[in-house]
């Protein structure tokens, strides 16, 4: 069995409650609360920040020429098309170019990067693979449910967001960091493995939090 197959059957039930969490089901049935999403749309964007700093670490620790290549070319789309793009999306939700400048992270927001970071940082190639591949697998997998709800796709403000992850396009990005991953934990011992799908588990886990912090707008507790 690929690691990935184990990764995927061993979490299946934490990756359901992904799947059932309200703010996802609300947008595939399009009843999602504009300032939720757009909450989201903030947080997700500061989240890409520190996510494509990842990318950068890939291509750092990458021992072949084509993996360092591919890091890099997933970093400077991220930079410079995907959060373009964000940018231009998030205008339907009033958010504008200078708010996204001056956003602060939530606690979940700041603690899921400083994570990721931290794995990427400190560990293995491997170690940085595990952590970043929930947040696309599992983008990809709710878009890919969402599109074959009839007209989700043809949403006036979350169609977008349900096309975007559950093209063919981003499925081959998942798709190629899910076989890096399987390459990299190839004839790894078992307590390798098992560090892996701890990291694996947490990154997960950070993403019904990202979903359940924007479901209830949770920025920092204050004395008021």
């Amino acid at each position: 069995m690929k690691f990935s197959e184990r990764l995927y059957t061993e979490l299946q039930p934490i990756w359901r409650k992904n799947h059932a969490h309200p703010f996802v089901q609300a947008i595939g049935d399009g009843t999602l609360d504009k300032e939720k999403f757009r909450f989201f749309m903030v947080q997700d964007y500061l989240y890409l920040i520190d996510y494509a700093k990842l990318f950068a670490l890939g291509a750092v620790k990458a021992t072949d020429v084509e993996t360092m290549g591919r890091f890099a070319s997933l970093l400077n789309s991220t930079l410079n098309e995907e959060m373009s793009l964000h940018r231009q999306y998030a205008k339907k939700f009033g958010v504008s170019e200078e708010e996204f400048a001056t956003a602060k992270p939530s606690p979940t927001t700041l603690a899921y990067t400083h994570y990721m970071l931290h794995v990427g940082q400190n560990g293995t190639l491997a170690d940085l693979v595990a952590a970043i591949l929930p947040c696309m697998w599992s983008y990809w997998e709710i878009g890919k449910e969402l599109n074959e709800i009839p007209g989700a796709s043809d949403h006036e403000f979350y169609g977008e967001w349900i096309k975007m992850y559950s093209s063919e396009e981003f499925g081959q990005l998942a798709l190629w960091c899910i076989e890096l991953l399987d390459n990299l934990t190839d004839g790894l011992p078992e307590k390798d493995l098992q560090r892996l799908e701890e990291i694996f588990l947490n990154t997960t886990r950070y993403e019904y939090m990202f979903w359940d912090m924007s479901y209830h707008l949770q920025m920092w507790p204050t004395d008021e």
